[in-house]
């Protein structure tokens, strides 16, 4: 079962190594990795999608409590929550083509970031499935190259997810 967690943690050198590290030693594969600033500056929210049953990832996540820079953990599985991805898609777009092109990425209400020549940038924000979906349809243009951030989620409704209790 696939699980995510939000680490909240120091906002310091090294705490991303160490918790990526902890994980990887423990034989999990992290399947997308994401961290960044939160609203307050001397902390960081990691999310990270890993692939394990409810056992394997208490354990996991008793493990990454014992690390002095990490405050919090939250496994966002079951709760009610949002979450996206960012990817940016290269394609082929010859002259001909182009015009294809624009007609997709409207429908997945993606937008084009870049276009020259030969080649066009798409920028999409969604679900995993969304993504994959859009990858899909392009490789009959031609992916020269796919950029994506992982997945961040956020629990819906007024309580911050530092707040829920585990």
């Amino acid at each position: 079962m696939t699980h995510t967690l939000a680490i909240l943690a120091e906002n310091r050198p090294g705490v991303l190594t160490r918790i990526s590290g902890l994980i990887s030693r423990r034989a999990f594969n992290i399947e997308s990795i994401a961290a960044g600033y939160t609203e307050e500056a001397d902390m960081t929210r990691i999310t990270i999608v890993v692939n394990g049953n409810d056992r394997e990832i208490e354990q996991v996540v008793n493990q990454l409590s014992k690390l002095v820079d990490v405050i919090k953990i939250i496994d966002l599985t079951d709760v009610d929550s949002l979450d996206r991805e960012l990817a940016m898609i290269k394609v082929r777009a010859t002259p001909e083509k182009r015009s294809d092109i624009v007609d997709i990425v409207d429908i997945f209400r993606a937008k084009i970031v870049d276009v020259n020549r030969e080649t066009m940038v798409i920028e999409l924000s969604g679900s995993q499935d969304k993504i994959d979906a859009l990858c899909e349809v392009m490789k009959d243009h031609g992916i020269i190259e796919i950029v994506r951030t992982g997945k961040i989620i956020i629990s819906r409704g007024p309580v911050p997810a530092k707040d829920i209790k585990y």
